[in-house]
Order: C-alpha cells, then sequence, then structure tokens
C-alpha cells in the first residue's frame, strides 16, 4: 500500500505554538508530511503584507523541527499547482477556513483531484496576526 502523503501550507511567520500545534496534528494523521511554506510573494498577494521572517528562515524554521518529512517552497497560491509538484493526498487547513467561500473552493477544487481537505482547530489566543498586531503596538509604546 502506498503512503498517505499529507500537505500543510501555511506562511509559518512568526512562528508559534499554533503552528507546532498544527504540524503535530498533522504529522499524525499521515505517513509522509510536507510542509508548503509560502513565498514573500504570494503572502503578499493574497495577505496584503510580506512575512516578518524571510521565506528562506522560514523553510529552514519548519525543516529543524523534525515533523515534516520535507518542505516545499509555496510560490503559487494555487494548490492544484501544490499537488502536481508534491503529490498529496490529503491538505490540512485551520478551522478558521472551514464553511467559508475560500473553504468551499478549496474543497471543490481538491476534490476534482481526489484529495481530501481535514481541518484543524485554529489556535485563537495564537497566531501570527496577533504577534503582529502585539509587536506593532509595543514599537509605539
Amino acid at each position: 500500500m502506498d503512503p498517505l502523503v499529507g500537505y500543510i501550507p501555511g506562511v509559518f511567520d512568526l512562528f508559534h505554538v499554533g503552528h507546532l500545534n498544527a504540524l503535530r496534528q498533522a504529522r499524525a494523521r499521515c505517513d509522509l508530511l510536507v510542509a508548503g511554506v509560502v513565498s514573500d510573494e504570494a503572502c503578499e498577494a493574497v495577505k496584503g503584507f510580506r512575512p516578518t521572517v524571510p521565506f528562506a528562515e522560514r523553510i529552514e524554521i519548519v525543516d529543524a523541527i523534525g515533523l515534516v518529512d520535507a518542505t516545499y517552497g509555496e510560490l503559487s497560491t494555487d494548490k492544484l499547482d501544490s499537488w502536481r509538484e508534491v503529490g498529496f493526498h490529503v491538505i490540512f487547513k485551520g478551522d478558521d477556513w472551514q464553511g467559508t467561500a475560500k473553504g468551499r473552493a478549496l474543497e471543490q477544487s481538491m476534490a476534482g483531484i481526489g484529495v481530501r481537505v481535514h481541518y484543524f482547530p485554529y489556535t485563537l489566543q495564537t497566531s501570527s496576526t496577533a504577534r503582529r498586531r502585539a509587536l506593532g503596538e509595543a514599537q509605539v509604546s
């Protein structure tokens, strides 16, 4: 039987326990885990800002944790492009996507190629957005 390949995309900026939790949960649900680290340019195109930690460093951090079998540099925001390169069977996302237009679009896109979308609880109290906001407030003070 072929190994179940999981894929967890993310910016992984300002690495925190929410990232760690997601990687741990994904690791437990597949045989091989690939982390798709979103490029600075792709992050800026989707979220409107560049990550604080540079792309190469974010890849190195995710690699060093020892929870993933490989990292993949996501240069495109289209998960079909990632699937063509990685060949995963399940994609992991935070449940903040579940039930949203972007979540439904991802589910539809992935269903067309036989990939399952699995949602994890989003760590509300710890997020890169919250940290970025706190850092901005600390700089003003």
